[in-house]
């Protein structure tokens, strides 16, 4: 799908959402690509842009709590309150997924990773689309990960509507925890 100068880029990121299709935007330590987390389609998509193997899952971000709700289990009040010694911020903790969260989305396994993230544009996306985003690496499966909108646009083309913007000044990806277990992952 090209870009159509009649639209901002904001209503071409909705309607390549709303169509299945695939964003690469800027997140804490690198470009992400994402799609809605319902979307079995922009999924798929992803999967074959990174060619990356289904078994994986894949990360879910949002702004807020509210956006990341639906594809995980129902925390207690306890449980919620925990949340915020993490976010928002760099770590994204694994939690039981929900009925919603698509095979796709969280894999072979039973929980799903999401975080809320700190980094302004990729918190301020969220908002603007009204949705959490899946983000997993904008790379090639064992490939280095992408650091800019125009590197992701030689890459992977129109496959991808590349955002503006700049990562943020981490290094190394996400944190990621095992919410029940408190187990480090990565």
């Amino acid at each position: 799908m090209l870009r159509d100068p009649g639209f901002s880029l904001l209503q071409q990121a909705r309607a390549r959402l709303a169509q299945g299709g695939v964003l690469a935007y800027p997140t804490e330590s690198c470009f992400g690509l994402g799609c809605h987390p319902g979307s079995a389609l922009g999924l798929r998509r992803i999967l074959a842009l990174k060619r990356r193997p289904m078994h994986k899952g894949m990360i879910v971000v949002g702004a807020n709590w509210a956006q990341l709700q639906p594809y995980v289990m129902r925390l207690s009040a306890e449980q919620q309150a925990q949340l915020s010694h993490y976010w928002p911020g760099p770590v994204t903790l694994l939690l039981p997924a929900s009925r919603r969260a698509l095979p796709l989305l969280r894999g072979r396994h039973r929980k799903l990773a999401v975080r809320i993230s700190a980094h302004p544009e990729t918190a301020r996306l969220c908002q603007l689309l009204g949705s959490a985003l899946v983000s997993t690496s904008a790379n090639l499966a064992g490939q280095r990960a992408l650091k800019t909108a125009r590197a992701c646009r030689r890459t992977f083309g129109d496959a991808a509507l590349a955002m503006p913007g700049r990562i943020g000044a981490r290094r190394k990806p996400s944190t990621i925890i095992d919410f029940a277990t408190g187990r480090v992952l990565r």
